[in-house]
C-alpha cells in the first residue's frame, strides 16, 4: 500500500524532497496551498497516512504559526528531516544561458539567489512557489525562461539544472516534522528527541523550576519558544524540544515536571534528524 502524506505547496516542492527521505521515493504526496490544509488532511484518515509541515529554517527561524496549528491538533511527532536547501537554475532541455530573458520563483527563493542573478540582466518575476515555476516553465515550454527550484522539480518536469547551488547561504536547512495521527503513530525505536507543550502557574519563578528539573534530569533543551495563551494578560506557553539518551530518562522528567506545570502535552517522541 502506497504511503500518501500532505505537503504544503507543489509536487517537486522542498516538502515532497523530505517526505520522500523520510518514507521513500514512492511516497506519494497530497499537495496543499496552506498548512492548515496540510494538518487537516494529515489528521483524515480517508485522505492520508500523515503529513510533513515546516516548522524553522536556520536564516529566516520559527515558522510561528505552524506551532498554533500543532497545538490545536491531534497528530503525533514521529519524526524530523533537517534539509539543506539548494537552489537551482531550470531551464527547458537546450536552452543556454544567453538565452534566458526571465527567472521565475517564489520571492524568498530569489531573495536566497540575488548574488548570482545580479550577474546577469534578467528580469525576476515572482511566483507563488518555485516548483509551480519550474511546472509552468515545462508546459509552456519557453526558450527565454528559467526557474530557480529544487533538483526534484528539474525531474519531474523533464527540465535541465543549467547552473545548480546558485544559493547565496550555502548552510541554508529547514527542519520539517513528520505527523500522523495518533491511531497509526508507532512507538520510535530508540527515541532520543521529543517535543512538548506547558504552562506554569506563572507564579514567581515557576519557569525556572521547570527549566531546573529539566536541566538536572540530564535533558539537553534544544529549543524553548514562548507563545501568548489567548485571552489571557500576557500569559504564555512554551514550547521545548528536548535531546535524551533514554525514553526512561525522558519519562522520569517528564513527571518530575507534571507537579509543576499547569498543562502539559507531549506532541511526540521521535528520533532526532541528522544534518546533511
Amino acid at each position: 500500500m502506497t504511503t500518501r502524506v500532505s505537503i504544503q505547496g507543489y509536487e517537486g516542492s522542498f516538502h515532497q524532497v523530505a517526505a520522500q527521505q523520510f518514507f521513500g521515493k514512492e511516497t506519494e504526496v497530497i499537495p496543499c496551498a496552506t498548512f492548515k490544509e496540510v494538518v487537516k488532511i494529515a489528521a483524515n484518515k480517508k485522505e492520508s497516512n500523515g503529513g510533513v509541515m515546516a516548522i524553522e529554517n536556520s536564516i529566516a527561524g520559527s515558522i510561528l504559526p505552524n506551532y498554533n496549528l500543532l497545538q490545536k491538533s491531534n497528530l503525533k511527532i514521529v519524526g524530523e528531516i533537517y534539509l539543506q536547501i539548494r537552489q537551482n537554475l531550470l531551464v527547458n532541455p537546450g536552452v543556454k544561458l544567453e538565452d534566458i530573458r526571465e527567472v521565475h520563483s517564489h520571492p524568498m527563493a530569489i531573495l536566497q539567489c540575488l548574488e548570482y542573478l545580479e550577474k546577469f540582466n534578467w528580469k525576476l518575476i515572482e511566483t507563488e512557489d518555485t516548483a509551480l515555476s519550474a511546472k509552468h516553465i515545462h508546459q509552456h515550454r519557453s526558450k527565454h525562461t528559467a526557474a530557480i527550484a529544487s533538483k526534484l522539480a528539474a525531474e519531474l518536469f523533464k527540465l535541465e539544472v543549467i547552473t545548480p547551488n546558485i544559493h547565496t547561504m550555502k548552510n541554508n536547512y529547514t527542519r520539517f516534522l513528520i505527523l500522523q495521527r495518533e491511531d497509526v503513530a508507532q512507538p520510535v525505536n530508540d527515541a532520543n528527541k521529543a517535543s512538548v507543550n506547558f504552562h506554569t502557574d506563572h507564579s514567581r519563578g515557576s519557569l525556572a523550576k521547570v527549566l531546573t528539573a529539566i536541566s538536572n534530569g540530564g535533558i539537553n533543551l534544544s529549543k524553548l519558544q514562548s507563545f501568548p495563551i489567548p485571552g489571557s494578560d500576557f500569559k504564555y506557553s512554551f514550547h521545548a524540544d528536548m535531546e535524551f539518551d533514554t525514553i526512561e530518562q525522558f519519562n522520569k522528567v517528564i513527571d518530575e515536571v507534571k507537579p509543576l506545570t499547569a498543562e502539559l502535552k507531549v506532541y511526540g517522541t521521535y528520533k532526532r534528524g541528522m544534518w546533511k
